[in-house]
């Protein structure tokens, strides 16, 4: 069991430090996410969704509007942002308060979130592969930016999964983009492997087994195993059942250190966090 780090990030300039594991919900403002309990696209259910994501217990709200699996269908920037608005105005009624990460790999959907609905963290799970704008957007709007490892795209991101060794050259690819980053001013940077992008189901495990070695950046760690192929697959379930297999994932994430898990079950993430918290404050070791 490997000891908590606190880390502090800055939100609209307020310095905010994760002392224990945030919980990121997710909403899903799509007609086509890979999970069907996740698929939000009414007023009524955004709003009962967004709700349920805080009073159960989740620091944070992540909203996005084009779904990235396999065989999903293309959005135009203008319907992806629609969609976001549409999430966003809600959120904003029913929790102003509330803090949102935008999950986008568009430069210019990013910004126009973070002017127009002043969120607070992008989230882009390409890594910046998919919009060559992206690094400098973040830079110059100051936000926490969500680094997460990714290869090709969401429509051909199977396709490359040769590694010699997937968690050493994960850290690799994401050291290089980090350098860059840093050397445009990106100040908040947080980490994700990208469990289920470009990774084989046995490459995942393996990098989950060796999670503890993504301390090493010194910055945040989030892990999204929630519902993934990773699980159902390999139990032969379908998403809709893998809610155990989750569990079971993100305890051990957060025996490894993770700082914030990104799910659909937010009360049973709370719950999990709460158990290994308690179990590391009663250890000795």
């Amino acid at each position: 069991m490997y000891r908590f780090k606190p880390y502090k990030i800055h939100l609209h300039g307020k310095q905010v430090e994760i002392t224990t594991p945030w919980v990121m919900g997710i909403l899903n403002v799509t007609p086509d996410s890979f999970y069907n309990g996740s698929r939000y696209d009414k007023k009524t259910e955004i709003a009962a969704r967004v709700h349920q994501i805080i009073d159960e217990g989740a620091k944070i709200i992540d909203i996005g509007g084009y779904s990235s699996r396999p065989g999903a269908n293309e959005v135009s920037p203008e319907e992806e942002y629609e969609r976001l608005a549409l999430g966003l105005s809600v959120i904003r009624q029913e929790k102003p308060d509330a803090i949102i990460s935008v999950d986008t790999f568009r430069a210019d959907i990013a910004r126009r979130c973070v002017e127009d609905w002043n969120i607070d963290i992008i989230n882009d799970i390409s890594g910046g592969i998919l919009d060559n704008h992206m690094f400098d957007t973040v830079a110059e709007l100051q936000v926490p930016y969500i680094l997460m490892h990714m290869r090709g795209t969401p429509a051909t991101m199977q396709h490359h999964t040769q590694y010699g060794n997937v968690t050493e050259e994960v850290i690799k690819e994401l050291n290089a983009k980090i350098d860059t980053l840093r050397q445009k001013g990106v100040n908040d940077i947080i980490i994700d492997p990208g469990f289920g992008f470009s990774k084989t189901v046995e490459q995942n495990y393996e990098m989950m087994n060796h999670l503890e070695y993504f301390q090493s950046f010194g910055m945040p760690l989030l892990v999204g195993i929630s519902r993934k192929s990773m699980i159902y697959k390999a139990l032969g379930i379908t998403p809709e059942t893998a809610l155990n297999g989750t569990t079971v994932l993100n305890t051990i994430a957060l025996m490894k250190g993770a700082h914030i898990l990104r799910v659909h079950d937010v009360k049973e993430a709370v719950e999990a966090v709460k158990t290994v918290t308690l179990a590391k404050q009663s250890s000795t070791i």
